[in-house]
């Protein structure tokens, strides 16, 4: 039997350690070559995450900064130009522009712009300065809620203070021929609040009748009675004496028709002699203020009108800006 020695040639072993003494100083070159490629890759990663991570970090920055200027909307609903419903849907229709550009939801004005309504120009600077005010004017008869009139009669907007800056904004009307309460107002967000109908705000008359009403009429202006503009009711009806032929009632609505009040009771054929508006919701007319005379709400009773209204009372900041002379009984005669 023919044996065979072991040869001793290692170079036909499996190497068992990757790092033998026995390798050349090329085949170690190769190694080092190989393994390389494994720690780029892995130090590729680290700066590829930093970018993802600074973006980050400064969109959450840009987020943080208060955004310059207030909407467009806003404004222009405080200076009584329209609702903010109204006003944004001028936005969508393509009716503004802000520096020759049409305005987009979301856009705001800021110090210097320029700002287009149908093509004219809308100096809306002056709804963004003063602070809101609210006026108790006691209308008499006679006079008309307007800014003009074809026919020379006395109006409303000339027995008030005059403003140096902003509008008037009547808080719903009262017709020539009615006299009481009336509300005023600079802030043409909160009369919009305070007349829209989904506030359902209660007005309260006191009403002058000629003559006797039976109390199933009563009851059928409580239930509701058909008119030429939909159905209309009291909310409350309540009996506040009377001597002769002349019986006062308080009645109470919760909507603004054009001359409700009225045309209910003459739906019944009964004849109003004198009609006066004595509150409009939590605000009544002030004991001993004559007529053509006005009451000024203070800071507290603003706050209660705004909570009463669903609205935050943010006040802009005067820069350099007089505010407007306040006064809280006027003595115009």
């Amino acid at each position: 039997m023919n044996s065979k020695k072991p040869t001793n040639d290692s170079s036909k072993r499996p190497n068992s350690s990757p790092t033998r003494a026995n390798k050349t100083p090329k085949q170690q070159r190769k190694n080092q070559q190989k393994q390389a490629p494994k720690t780029t890759d892995a130090k590729a990663t680290i700066p590829s995450a930093k970018p993802a991570d600074v973006s980050k970090v400064t969109s959450r920055n840009v987020r943080a900064q208060p955004e310059v200027g207030e909407r467009i909307q806003k404004v222009l609903a405080r200076g009584g130009m329209g609702s903010r419903r109204e006003i944004e849907r001028w936005i969508d229709e393509g009716r503004l522009k802000l520096n020759h550009n049409v305005v987009k939801l979301g856009d705001r004005l800021k110090e210097g712009d320029h700002l287009q309504l149908n093509e004219r120009v809308v100096h809306w600077e002056k709804f963004a300065i003063q602070p809101t005010r609210v006026l108790l004017y006691h209308k008499p008869t006679g006079e008309i809620v307007t800014r003009r009139d074809p026919e020379g009669r006395p109006l409303v907007f000339t027995q008030l203070p005059e403003l140096l800056t902003a509008r008037w904004i009547s808080v719903g009307r009262l017709d020539i021929n009615t006299s009481g309460l009336l509300l005023v107002t600079n802030n043409g967000e909160l009369a919009n609040r305070l007349m829209h109908p989904s506030t359902e705000v209660e007005r309260e008359y006191a009403v002058r009748i000629l003559g006797d009403v039976s109390d199933a009429t009563l009851e059928k202006l409580k239930q509701g009675v058909e008119l030429e503009d939909g159905i209309a009711k009291f909310d409350a009806i309540r009996f506040f004496g009377g001597e002769g032929a002349n019986k006062w009632y308080h009645v109470i609505v919760n909507e603004g028709r054009n001359r409700l009040v009225r045309r209910l009771w003459e739906s019944q054929e009964v004849v109003v002699s004198r009609l006066m508006r004595v509150r409009y919701g939590p605000i009544v007319l002030p004991d001993g203020l004559r007529t053509r005379d006005f009451y000024e709400l203070t800071d507290k009773e603003l706050d209660l009108l705004f909570e009463f209204a669903g609205l935050e009372r943010v006040e802009p900041v005067l820069n350099n800006v007089k505010p407007e002379p306040r006064r809280q009984i006027s003595k115009k005669r």
